[in-house]
């Protein structure tokens, strides 16, 4: 056999975790789920699920993440992986814990999405004994859900969505450890950017800058399919990514860029001062600041996702700031997904509330934006944060501007 390196470019690979039995356990989890469910075959599609039980790190283009890949898993037993022809060489080579590999053509056109159903999907659950039982799916689009309804005739179709979260939720020690070094990278990141930070400097080339020291880390990707470097007006209200504008003295500027490392996210930001800041934004600043220093205190278990929210908006509230929050939940979980179930302070009233439990990661991100501060009024802070036995341990450490703290 060639020997030759891999690293996580190739398949997840970190010397320090044993990757073939965090892999297992994550597929045990999930078949854990079904049995509980009385599900027969979990079929998925979502990237950040094929990821998640097969070890996937497969090509893709921006936007086109779930029509490219698939897995395929039983109550026992291996997973099956379904991906297009241009893929199967590289992964029977690299993937010897897949069960069997399947072509998947682009499932965005009636015929082809009719044939994979009908030729490949259905033959594949009766030789495996599905017949007659549930299969849990994921994700689907209308072109597959037609074609499921007319194929998949013999078996009950099921949410596998929620049984995906709710494997996921709980994280085990292994992942905790890929998003350590998902934050430490993201750290290194918006260091990078905050020192790219002066008067005359574009957006787009601090973003630069930025995405440099992220790929010298061997990171897959960031969070964002653009990054998220915003100044001055563009963060009253928040522009979600970097522009051409000339940077100025006195100019907030916001960073939000995240890492992906081996399958898992590691998500921080920060905002700091281009010069010297204004009394009015260090006190939307400090507003925010605390909030999260507030929030932070009922992230541990004992306390519910609602009740952090809470916290955090009671605080930015006492600056007389209650008509100025984002208008997007202020925080979410992450994992193999870098935004993901359950929410914190989901601005919809019936967004699930769950007991924080040992073993969650949150980002959380109070972002407040006041209209018409010269130099910008729009502040975000955000921490990547593990809920443990104890309380929680803040994963994210980039430097605070703390010039902009009353």
């Amino acid at each position: 056999m060639v020997n030759f390196a891999r690293g996580q470019f190739i398949v997840d690979y970190e010397h320090r975790i044993n990757i073939d039995d965090l892999r297992s356990k994550r597929v045990e989890k999930a078949q854990l789920e079904m049995k509980k469910r009385g599900i027969d075959a979990l079929f998925c599609t979502k990237v950040e699920n094929v990821r998640y039980l097969s070890s996937l790190r497969a090509s893709f283009l921006a936007h086109r993440e779930s029509v490219g890949a698939a897995v395929l898993i039983l109550q026992e037993g291996k997973p099956h992986l379904f991906t297009n022809g241009g893929e199967i060489p590289r992964i029977k080579r690299d993937m010897p814990w897949i069960e069997a590999f399947h072509h998947l053509p682009k499932l965005e056109e009636q015929p082809l999405v009719d044939k994979m159903a009908r030729d490949t999907l259905m033959p594949l659950l009766k030789d495996l004994g599905v017949v007659g039982g549930k299969i849990a799916v994921d994700l689907m689009t209308f072109l597959q859900f037609s074609a499921y309804q007319r194929f998949l005739t013999d078996v009950e179709m099921v949410d596998g969505d929620s049984l995906m979260h709710q494997v996921r939720r709980i994280k085990l020690d292994e992942e905790v450890y890929m998003i350590r070094e998902a934050c430490a990278i993201a750290d290194a990141v918006n260091e990078a950017a905050m020192d790219s930070v002066h008067p005359g400097k574009r957006e787009c080339d601090v973003a630069a800058d930025a995405m440099q020291v992220l790929h010298s880390f061997s990171s897959e990707m960031a969070h964002l399919v653009s990054p998220f470097v915003a100044s001055g007006e563009h963060m009253s209200p928040p522009t979600r990514f970097a522009t051409d504008k000339i940077i100025r003295s006195g100019d907030i500027v916001f960073i939000d860029i995240g890492a992906k490392w081996n399958g898992y996210f590691g998500d921080v930001a920060r905002t700091m001062i281009c010069g010297k800041p204004s009394k009015r934004q260090q006190e939307i600043y400090t507003a925010v600041y605390e909030s999260l220093e507030k929030g932070l205190e009922r992230t541990r278990p004992g306390f519910t996702n609602k009740q952090v929210a809470d916290e955090i908006w009671k605080t930015g509230d006492k600056y007389g700031l209650k008509k100025n929050w984002f208008s997007l939940s202020i925080g979410h979980a992450l994992g193999t997904s870098p935004n993901e179930p359950p929410y914190i302070g989901e601005p919809d009233p019936d967004s699930e509330e769950v007991d924080l439990e040992p073993g969650m990661v949150f980002a959380i991100e109070p972002l407040i934006w006041v209209p018409d501060v010269p130099g910008g009024g729009g502040v975000r802070i955000e921490e990547t944060v593990l809920i443990t036995e104890e309380g929680h341990e803040v994963l994210t450490r980039s430097r605070m501007d703390d010039n902009l703290l009353l």
